[in-house]
């Protein structure tokens, strides 16, 4: 908990610390194609670093320096036969937070699966929107353990059908919302009660606990029309 900013640079491909000036502090050499989603976590008060990596379809574990603890590989399945699958992100139910350890891991440009693990890293079941009223996914891009109401639960971005789907942490489907107000939602963060959304159409959504709009933050919707 320094207050460093952890980030990946695809092209090298490397994690770096900046501090909030945006200076460089340290960096290491990621064992991963190209590390799409990452997430911060804590197990036992040490912290660890997930990546997944929608190139070679690996999920890694990592300690703050870099050693990698754990990788999660393609869940045996008959859908993946045939059938590409490409990580682009994971959350974990925090014991900090009152919960197991399981890892969700999103399938996002692949077979919009989400799948869920132990967190040794035992495949449990997968969901793909099929459960419940709104449907399938179709770009399950991101995923996010909230933890503001009384009981958590996993909110996945449906990205292309402009929506997101929520599940308990047991995976059976509760409700869907966005679908009037988000643009191609495509990942999560918290901040106290309020719960960011990254939006692929250049903008972060602010949503409160009842899932409702509250505004946008960086709106430059026009950038995605420019040519190139």
């Amino acid at each position: 908990e320094t207050g460093l900013i952890a980030t990946f640079h695809q092209a090298d491909p490397t994690v770096m610390f900046f501090d909030t000036d945006g200076t460089l502090r340290r960096s290491w050499t990621a064992d991963v194609a190209n590390g799409h989603g990452m997430v911060l976590v804590k197990d036992d008060a040490i912290e660890h670093i997930w990546l997944a990596d929608n190139t070679t379809g690996a999920v890694i574990k990592t300690t703050l320096d870099g050693e990698t603890v754990m990788t999660i590989g393609k869940p045996d399945l008959p859908i993946y036969e045939d059938g590409n699958y490409a990580p682009t992100a994971m959350t974990v139910y925090e014991e900090r937070h009152g919960g197991n350890g399981d890892i969700w891991v999103t399938d996002g440009y692949g077979q919009s699966y989400v799948h869920r693990y132990t967190k040794t890293g035992v495949y449990v079941a997968s969901i793909n929107g099929e459960e419940g009223d709104a449907g399938r996914f179709d770009g399950s891009h991101g995923v996010f353990v909230d933890t503001r109401r009384s009981e958590p639960e996993l909110y996945i971005t449906d990205r292309s059908n402009n929506r997101v789907q929520v599940y308990d942490l047991d995976g059976n489907y509760k409700r869907a919302f966005g679908e009037s107000c988000l643009r191609l939602p495509s990942a999560f963060a918290g901040d106290g009660e309020v719960l960011i959304i990254a939006e692929l159409r250049a903008s972060l959504a602010l949503m409160d606990s009842e899932d409702k709009l509250i505004g946008r933050l960086g709106e430059n919707e026009a950038v995605c029309d420019v040519e190139g």
